[in-house]
């Protein structure tokens, strides 16, 4: 299939289960008691997000002048508009830096920032940038809506950023002056949220990872826990096997990942189950996985990006406000998708009368068993790519809280169900499935991931030039067990509402 841009006109505007599915008459929506009564709604966004002020620098002047419109070609209002058009709620602007850009971010980024709020006020614009992380790569810092916003991020920037400094940025690029950054992030207020880029994007093979790697991070979050929120699941840039005129490049690697390859266009670290996410949520950790667009510009212009939200969301329940938005992506009320394959998700465990959903912990009260309800929404409209996926399969996955263990096990994760078209039921708008599974001995988490793909019991690795639009995934983040009798809990993070709370 050839891919067709859009028209110029457009682009300038084991665990044994018990009991099988529950059966619901379709269209009955008198038993939706899987919506959470919480007043919020999911709201689509990208993190990850570079404009203009993204430069190339001339380092024949001392010091080095900026080339803007360097690396990335955009004003921010444009970036603002066409993420509105793809149906986004939210963004973040992510230029990263080079000497002395933490004077550019504050007087001529952010006054254009704020310009773009007042020109293209439905959506909600948040300033961060990319952080050019000491001792690793890079990162998305968001900063909390506020009179001072420019001024903290100028001090964050010019303080600890690695690329802040020349010649010779060295002195900054350690592992210790990244933890004295987290140090000053978690004693600000209001505080920052910082998640991981692309994390194995320098991989050279399975878990064979590079500059970032699963030790770096657990320091990280250790130092910050109620800023270091988590990682990119599926990055950027996958538009890269996309020719200008729309047809495929059989020789590029998705998402610019040239040593070792996504696996359906996630991150190695997310995508294999029982690899780093769960092993990082089986000590314990609240790890949170967001999908992005990383655009600089369109690959219709040469480069490797879709528009924000034209293929990657970051759904976030919230109300319609940069604090709700940005205490959802603390708590990990998120999910992600690709190629608007669905816009609705909903997971939830139930033990009696007490109930968890996505990003929250449910605190078993004896041996009763639990029941796993998953819903979701498959959009009426085409996505952008005027097709009309469907999902082909739902995968549940349960994990163990264990502690630690040698970093070359893997988690004691698994897929416990997988459900197919046939398996789930129409209730009103929505696919539902529902089963019951016994109380796990100890703390865990469930999570779910679909596809719609029909032949990948587990996502693949991308070989060169496959059509992302072929290959569409979208990822839950865990409901949160807590059995700590046996002393092995999740952590309570202070920034997370209720995260030990009784539910």
């Amino acid at each position: 299939m050839v891919l067709q841009p859009f028209p110029v006109a457009v682009l300038a505007g084991g665990l044994l289960v018990l009991s099988a599915c529950v059966s619901v008459a379709p269209g009955d929506t008198s038993g939706n008691d899987f919506l959470p009564d919480d007043g919020k709604t999911w709201l689509a966004g990208d993190h990850h997000i570079h404009g203009k002020f993204s430069a190339q620098w001339n380092w024949n002047d001392d010091p080095p002048s900026p080339i803007f419109f360097g690396d990335a070609h955009y004003f921010t209002a444009l970036n603002a508009r066409m993420a509105a058009f793809h149906q986004l709620d939210w963004m973040v602007t992510t230029d990263h830096g080079g000497p002395n850009h933490s004077v550019i971010n504050r007087n001529l980024a952010y006054p254009e920032l704020v310009a773009s709020r007042a020109a293209v006020p439905d959506i909600m614009q948040f300033y961060g940038m990319e952080f050019d992380t000491p001792g690793a790569r890079h990162s998305t810092l968001i900063i909390p809506k506020s009179e001072q916003e420019a001024d903290q991020l100028f001090t964050l920037e010019s303080r600890y950023n690695r690329r802040e400094i020349y010649p010779d940025e060295s002195p900054r690029d350690t592992q210790a002056f990244m933890l004295e950054a987290l140090t000053a992030m978690q004693n600000m207020s209001p505080r920052p949220v910082l998640t991981v880029n692309h994390p194995a994007r320098k991989a050279t093979g399975l878990n064979e990872y590079q500059k970032i790697t699963p030790q770096r991070m657990r320091e990280w979050q250790d130092t910050a826990p109620d800023v270091v929120t988590g990682m990119t699941a599926i990055p950027g840039h996958q538009a890269a096997t996309i020719n200008p005129d729309g047809s495929n490049d059989p020789d590029a690697p998705r998402a610019e990942y040239f040593g070792y390859p996504t696996h359906g266009g996630t991150d190695q670290m997310s995508a294999v189950v029982g690899g780093v996410w769960d092993k990082l949520l089986a000590e314990g950790r609240r790890w949170t996985v967001t999908a992005v667009s990383d655009s600089h510009a369109h690959y219709t212009e040469g480069r490797t990006d879709f528009w924000p939200g034209e293929y990657a969301k970051t759904y976030v329940r919230a109300t319609r406000d940069y604090d709700s938005v940005l205490a959802g992506i603390r708590e990990g009320n998120v999910f992600i998708t690709t190629g608007d394959l669905i816009d609705e998700l909903y997971v939830s465990i139930r033990q009696g009368k007490q109930r968890a959903d996505m990003g929250e912990m449910l605190n078993l009260h004896g041996g009763e068993p639990v029941t796993v309800t998953v819903a979701f929404h498959d959009p009426q409209s085409a996505n952008f790519n005027h097709q009309f996926p469907a999902v082909a399969r739902l995968d549940v996955i349960f994990g163990e809280v264990v502690g630690t263990y040698p970093e070359t096990d893997s988690a004691p994760t698994r897929v416990i169900r997988r459900f197919y078209p046939q398996d789930w039921e129409q209730q009103g708008a929505y696919k539902v499935v529902q089963f019951q599974m016994p109380a796990p001995n100890g703390s865990a988490y469930v999570r779910v991931r679909g596809t719609n793909v029909k032949d990948e019991l587990e996502p693949e690795v991308d070989p060169a030039g496959e059509n992302p639009w072929d290959d569409l995934w979208f990822y839950s983040n865990p409901v949160y067990i807590q059995y700590a009798d046996n002393g092995l809990a999740f952590r309570c993070n202070e920034s997370v509402t209720g995260a030990c709370d009784d539910k």
